[in-house]
């Protein structure tokens, strides 16, 4: 999960706009900045989502394909210091995992992963890319694979607190090479950066690069999902019963992927999410 996109240059060094509009380093992360962790997918922008709400409304569809029946092409982009582990190697066994994770979070959608290659780079520039950076554009300029049907998924180190990040089905067609979703290698299965290191921050990512908004966006902001009730995002506790929204239908959806629990409070996505994740990929993808 967890920061975005528009990046500014200070005396203190290259800072991230985070998605509580305040601007933080990029820096390597420690343990304490994992905890504080949030989404490098900003929320989409108001006129960009209004055209896609209208285009979506039109279509007027309510169910969707059956689950696993759409094959993504995914290709893996090993980003490296060096050669070792410890340098961002991630291991094949890994690899696999984070594929595995994807597919069990998916697996009520249509949307089935077929890993078809891994690549591997090393480039200490690349590996430390931030969002919307030189580097990003230059890395996956380099490296990007398939069409607008594929997930490219990058694997580097990011600072900042930054877990993640992707783009939205919409930004394609405009942007094609920034495609994308970009992951910190810990967080994926058996990483280092506990709470987040099952690989569900991965499952998160490719819910944006889906068309998914987040479930935390305030009580008066809607993800376009009817069966998801609406959360301000005050806590990311894993806490049965809680509601920061009372005014609205339903409990806080701590267990969602687009929400801010740790990835051992997440395992579900609502059938609202997969209609409208199956509409996206029909629209977009």
């Amino acid at each position: 999960m967890k920061r975005s996109s528009t990046l500014a240059l200070t005396v203190g060094g290259l800072l991230a706009w985070g998605c509580d509009g305040t601007l933080e380093p990029v820096e390597e992360p420690g343990p304490a900045e994992v905890e504080e962790a949030r989404c490098g997918t900003g929320d989409a922008d108001a006129a960009d989502l209004a055209r896609v709400e209208t285009r979506l409304a039109a279509r007027e569809v309510s169910a969707m394909r059956l689950p696993g029946t759409v094959r993504v092409p995914t290709y893996v982009h090993v980003l490296r210091s060096g050669t070792t582990t410890a340098q961002g190697n991630v291991p094949d066994s890994v690899v696999s995992a984070q594929i595995a994770v994807l597919n069990g979070a998916f697996s009520g959608t249509p949307y089935y992963f077929d890993h078809v290659a891994t690549t591997r780079t090393t480039n200490a520039t690349w590996y430390v890319m931030a969002p919307g950076s030189t580097a990003e554009r230059t890395a996956k300029t380099a490296l990007r694979r398939g069409g607008k049907e594929s997930l490219n998924l990058y694997l580097a180190k990011p600072g900042g607190g930054l877990l993640g990040w992707a783009t939205f089905p919409w930004s394609q067609a405009s942007d094609p090479v920034n495609d994308g979703v970009v992951m910190l290698n810990a967080t994926l299965p058996t990483g280092t950066a506990s709470p987040y290191n099952e690989g569900d921050s991965t499952v998160h990512e490719v819910g944006h690069w889906l068309g998914l908004n987040h479930t935390v966006q305030g009580c008066s902001v809607d993800d376009g999902v009817a069966d998801t009730p609406r959360s301000n995002g005050t806590s990311g506790a894993c806490t049965p019963g809680l509601d920061t929204c009372p005014a609205d239908p339903g409990l806080d959806p701590i267990h969602n992927y687009m929400g801010y629990t740790d990835d051992a409070c997440m395992y579900e996505f609502t059938p609202g999410q997969g209609v409208r994740m199956d509409n996206m990929g029909l629209m977009y993808r």
